[in-house]
């Protein structure tokens, strides 16, 4: 006679010791999936959660779904496949004296195969394949059996559904770190609730919120990793918490005493999965830390190719590494983009730092991003636009990564130089003219002229190019006229000295910026139009257009308007011609200034929300705010609004990063503006509406910059969007097609496609990869549990 629990023993399930924190989503989604699939196996790096996860799912279903039971084996301490089906008959508490391998399965077999029962197989991946191959055999065998399983990899067989685990949700970089907006963020709250166990009455003040937002964003959201972390809060602050975090291995020891060896310490966590990898895999993992927040196939053949990694085996040990969750894949406008946690990263640059490599790796990532924006400066004006700027924008942390190596190692700075400059408007379009400046100003000092260097040669022309460049965007971020002049005349003596005419050009151009900091219009129409010429006769159309757009601005803001309007009508007909959008968007900015000068407040607003549709998808705040600024002008009859948009002016002016609060050349008609609506509003009202506007995210500001009324997200939406555009937006984000969504969401293709255009009105995007990165943000940024 059979031995064993009674039916409906709930075994391995035991009493949660600490509460499941921000994981309620999860735990109804897993709920749903068994309730449907037969097997569903947990996925995730070492230290997600997946653990806990699947216990707490496995205990919310247990009575309902699981009449017969729910039984947890726990594999973690288990080496030898050929016990791997005794032990879990052990945990079904079955009598099993000496039963080799494959009566144990049967013996399985035969107690599940009239039972409504859970199987919770934790800790597969050391045993993945006898795992598959127990699995298989039981679900064939017991058509009431449901398998949880978790897994550093999927097991790989018909009918298994891959639930990935992912870190919890960490705060914005960009946003506020409130006390009180923090509690609500799953990664804080976890912190807060441990570091209360361990200290009690702990709680995340106003002093500290930055530093734990900090801390928890350092750790990537893994859980395990933040418990340790908070472990450490008896002796230190969250401060020395995360400046002691540049060793985080040494410093995240201390788990409990009675777990598992692995489970104690970050390091034998990584160490675990480290050793479960093969030595091409390994290889990989240290090489692929040399990237920073992300990079994609072609640039990984590039930097991590050689003849002790082929390329034809580079993708198979790729597909390793994601399926052992040690690399991370996501579909991106509709191609795949890999990254690592930083926890993850960390230990493969330990490696590969050991392994001598390091330096070699650096250069050939170097490398590739120096032709990656050398590719991109030679393309930039064109249909691809948008895209190369997206692209840039994906690769900033590796663009940055790139530019440390030039000035760490000796002889680099000339090579930093090239990286930094091309293209050209990279720093001003992407919002980033501080960071830009840091860049060019400490490459430039590491920098020296070289004996022999020829002042003609193109190598000469990098550091004069950068000279230029460097100082525009500190014209740009509001430094005095005096120090730009100074500045300029050096640049025009190195440019007229090496014979480089672009550079000249550059200079009158930068002149012509400052002319109209002076409100001297007529100056600076005069020095556009010679930059133009020179940039004509050197067969530079885009540079040309640019002065050509910034004729027709002064000549609209002075009241030149034929003048005006025959400029913007060339720039218009070429930037069409060549499917060009940031300089038709300074075009609009133009037929704005030209409606306002005409009295037609809604046609200034109407071109302006134009131009700001062009301007947004490169993050130029700069122009963005401009147009800002001439729709805020053009609405001074609705007092409330218009100090809101002046909130948001502050806001956008504070983005760029310099002492400006509007364009210099605008200042006073500002002044004059925010002055007539002070007057127009009770103080209080004023302060509201403009505390508002300055605390807006961007995409909250946006939205009511272009009048959406669903500017503020509720529950289910993205800001400014309805919850069916949000959904439809999410779905592009995952690379479906129009008819792919139409089926997804049961509706017309037709009505699929207007969501889609609507969407693309509505933010100002210009094209579905604008849409999908945006989307993929928004889905990273956490909006509290």
């Amino acid at each position: 006679m059979e031995t064993g629990a009674a039916a409906g023993a709930f075994v391995g399930l035991g009493g949660e010791l600490t509460s499941l924190i921000g994981r309620r989503a999860e735990t109804a989604r897993i709920a749903r999936l068994l309730s449907g699939a037969r097997l569903v196996t947990l996925t995730g790096v070492g230290g997600v959660g997946k653990t806990r996860l699947a216990l707490r799912a496995a205990a919310d279903a247990a009575r309902s779904a699981f009449p017969d039971g729910v039984y947890v084996a726990e594999l973690a301490d288990l080496r030898d496949p050929e016990l791997l089906a005794p032990s879990v008959l052990g945990t079904l508490d079955v009598a099993n004296p000496g039963r080799p391998g494959a009566d144990a399965t049967a013996a399985l077999a035969a107690r599940l195969r009239e039972r409504r029962v859970l199987l919770v197989l934790d800790n597969c991946e050391h045993l993945i394949d006898a795992c598959a191959r127990l699995t298989d055999a039981l679900l064939r065998a017991a058509p009431g059996l449901r398998v949880l399983a978790t897994s550093r990899q999927p097991l790989g067989i018909a009918g298994e559904h891959v639930f990935s685990v992912e870190p919890l949700p960490v705060p914005d970089a960009d946003a506020g770190h409130g006390a009180r907006a923090l509690s609500r963020n799953p990664a804080v709250a976890l912190f807060a609730d441990r570091a209360a166990a361990v200290l009690p009455g702990f709680a995340v003040t106003e002093s500290d919120a930055a530093a734990v937002a900090e801390l928890v964003r350092r750790l990537d959201g893994l859980p395990f990793a933040i418990e340790l972390a908070a472990a450490r809060i008896r002796t230190l602050t969250p401060q020395e918490i995360l400046e002691r975090l540049s060793d985080r291995f040494a410093l995240l020891t201390g788990g409990s005493r009675v777990a598992a060896d692995r489970q104690r310490t970050l390091r034998a966590l990584i160490d675990w999965s480290h050793e479960l990898c093969t030595e091409r895999e390994r290889l990989l993992w240290a090489r692929v830390s040399v990237f920073r927040g992300g990079f994609d196939l072609e640039s990984l053949e590039q930097v991590c190719a050689d003849a002790e990694l082929p390329p034809a085996a580079l993708l198979d040990t790729l597909d390793a590494l994601v399926a052992r969750s040690i690399v991370n894949c996501r579909q991106k406008h509709g191609r795949s983009r890999y990254h690592l946690l930083e926890t993850v990263r960390e230990y493969g640059h330990e490696r590969l730092a050991a392994s001598g490599s390091l330096d070699t790796l650096r250069g050939r990532h170097r490398n590739r991003y120096a032709e990656l924006t050398a590719r991109v400066g030679q393309e930039w004006f064109g249909h691809r636009q948008v895209d190369w700027f997206t692209r840039l924008r994906l690769d900033h942390p590796n663009l940055r990564a790139a530019l440390e190596f030039c000035l760490e190692r000796p002889g680099q700075a000339r090579a930093g130089l090239a990286l930094a400059v091309s293209p050209r408007h990279y720093w001003i379009t992407a919002g980033l003219l501080s960071e830009g400046r840091h860049w060019l100003s400490h490459l430039l000092a590491a920098d020296q002229a070289r004996d022999g260097d020829d002042a003609a040669g193109p190598d000469a022309a990098v550091r004069v190019q950068a000279q230029v460049t460097d100082t525009y965007l500190g014209i740009l971020q509001g430094d005095s006229e005096a120090d730009a002049r100074r500045a300029l005349a050096a640049c025009e003596a190195a440019a007229r000295r090496g014979g480089h005419r672009r550079e000249s050009a550059w200079v009158w151009h930068h002149h012509g910026i400052l002319a109209v900091w002076r409100e001297d219009f007529a100056g600076a129409a005069d020095l556009f139009a010679r930059a133009r010429a020179e940039f004509r006769a050197q067969g530079c159309l885009d540079a040309a257009l640019e002065c050509r757009v910034k004729f027709a601005l002064v000549h609209a803001y002075a009241g030149e308007v034929a003048a005006a309007d025959e400029a913007c009508g060339e720039v218009e007909r070429a930037a069409r011609a060549h499917d060009e959008s940031w300089l038709h968007g300074m075009a609009l900015l133009a037929r704005a200034l030209l409606a306002r000068r005409a009295d037609a407040p809604a046609d200034a607003i109407a071109h302006a929300r134009a131009g700001i549709a062009r301007l947004r998808p490169f993050q130029d705040w700069w122009d963005v705010a401009m147009c800002v600024e001439v729709i805020a002008w053009s609405t001074q009859d609705d007092p409330r609004r218009a100090a809101r948009l002046l909130g948001v002016l502050r806001m956008l002016w504070e983005s760029v990063g310099g002492r400006l609060g509007s364009a210099p050349f605008m200042r006073a008609q500002h002044l004059r503006f925010e002055t007539a609506v002070r007057e127009a509003l009770p103080v209080a009202v004023f302060d509201r509406e403009f505390r508002r506007g300055a605390r807006a995210t961007v995409d909250e500001a946006m939205a009511y910059v272009l009048d959406d009324a669903a500017g503020a997200a509720g529950p289910g939406r993205r800001p400014g969007l309805t919850r069916r555009e949000s959904q439809v937006a999410e779905l592009v984000a995952e690379g479906l097609s129009n008819k792919d969504i139409a089926a997804r969401l049961t509706i017309a293709q037709r009505t699929a496609e207007n969501h889609v255009e609507r969407i693309l009105r509505r933010l100002g995007f210009t094209s579905r990869t604008q849409l999908a990165v945006w989307a993929y943000e928004q889905r990273e940024t956490p909006t509290g549990s």
